[in-house]
């Protein structure tokens, strides 16, 4: 049978692979650690649940409008003015099947055949994947240890050509956990303005921040940034929404009705009582945010201090997410092979880093419980000494 080029000449996701796998042999019996899943472990909030319920008791059950529910996108103007200092209003926004559908409808929106997208590395797995679906062209930019794996201005410019379309964003990163601070933004602005181009800023991390690590939209620096940022965000990491499927993207109207014509030709609206639950979430009691992140916290510190005790492994300690990005090189394998390895021997699931363009690195997922962390690391210390 013959396929689309548009998907042959995609890869699956390495991540959810990798999740699938670890699942499937817990369910055979096996004692599996995971750090595989980039999903917080907690229930979503208790009132965001009952928020869902009581849409659903009052028939909230129908078709709604394709750019999302009226109330939320008001809930959601107001949390990016007051909260993320960015001026958008409702019809600056469309409501979408997760932050991943977001920008996967945007670049369906905007990308034209051969249109180049700068994309940082290490990058999340599906940037990559979605411009390829939208026929563009992703341009690679490697970044190293020693930049804190950010983007600097110099490679931004080199990498910008008459065909560059839209620059990716990601902050706080995954997977290297590293947030750009204001400053950087500010010169990486200067050099979107000057070109006239678009960033898409994904900030679905930003509530997720450690030692006084700050988020800053790169739209807030000035207004001539702003009409050229997009913003993509949603509710799983933070509300510990993943299943529920809400996220969003703010932007011109121009882009947004642009995305709205594809969204009304292929899922419609999200889920109309789901909506109510992310309503909730951003009207409700956000003491759920600062528990989950002190967890998150504890978490971080222990496989921090565990990773450092072993050897032949180096990272830059995360400042927001909740990702660990190991360089493996002084091991001598490649990041497939030391993952399959460590999930053969060890029963510990990791993601190789050729996933994110790195294939000198894993990435560590401590989106779960202390217990798991714990016996984690001692047999992930336990394969390296073995190697």
């Amino acid at each position: 049978m013959k396929f689309a080029s548009r998907v042959t000449n995609v890869v699956p996701s390495l991540t959810l692979a990798v999740d699938a796998k670890a699942k499937a042999m817990k369910k055979e019996g096996i004692d599996i650690c995971s750090f595989s899943a980039g999903e917080p472990d907690f229930d979503t909030p208790t009132h965001i649940k009952e928020a869902a319920k009581k849409a659903l008791d009052e028939g909230k059950t129908k078709y709604g409008p394709a750019s999302g529910e009226p109330a939320l996108k008001e809930a959601l103007a107001k949390k990016l003015q007051e909260e993320d200092h960015l001026n958008f209003k409702p019809e600056n926004i469309i409501v979408t099947n997760g932050g991943k559908h977001s920008l996967f409808n945007l670049m369906l929106a905007l990308i034209e055949v051969d249109d180049e997208v700068i994309i940082p590395a290490p990058y999340w797995v599906s940037y990559p994947e979605m411009v390829t679906l939208a026929h563009g062209k992703s341009v690679i930019v490697p970044t190293t240890v020693e930049q804190h794996y950010k983007i600097t201005p110099e490679q931004l410019r080199q990498a910008i050509t008459p065909k560059t379309r839209i620059f990716v964003l990601n902050s706080p990163s995954n997977p290297t956990g590293m947030v750009y601070t204001p400053e950087e933004l500010q010169e990486l602005a200067k050099i979107i303005v000057e070109k006239d181009i678009w960033v898409v800023s994904d900030e679905i991390y930003q509530k997720i921040l450690y030692d006084g690590a700050v988020h800053r939209s790169i739209g807030t620096l000035n207004t001539e940034i702003f009409e050229r940022t997009i913003v993509s965000n949603g509710f799983a990491k933070s509300y510990a929404m993943t299943g529920w499927r809400v996220g969003y993207i703010a932007a011109t109207e121009p882009v947004i009705k642009a995305m709205t014509t594809v969204q009304s030709h292929s899922t419609s609206n999200v889920c109309t009582f789901a909506q109510y639950g992310a309503i909730a979430a951003l009207q409700g009691p956000q003491d759920c945010l600062a528990e989950m992140l002190h967890a998150f916290t504890e978490r971080r510190q222990y496989i921090v201090e565990r990773a450092k005790a072993i050897p032949n492994l180096s990272f830059l300690t995360p400042n927001g997410a909740f990702y660990l990005f190991l360089d493996i090189s002084q091991t001598g394998l490649k990041s497939i092979d030391f993952c399959q390895k460590l999930l053969e021997q060890q029963k510990v699931a990791a993601v190789p880093g050729i996933a994110f363009g790195a294939d000198d690195c894993i990435r560590l997922s401590y989106a779960t419980d202390l217990t798991t962390i714990e016996k984690g690391m001692d047999r992930l210390d336990k394969f390296i000494h073995l190697l």
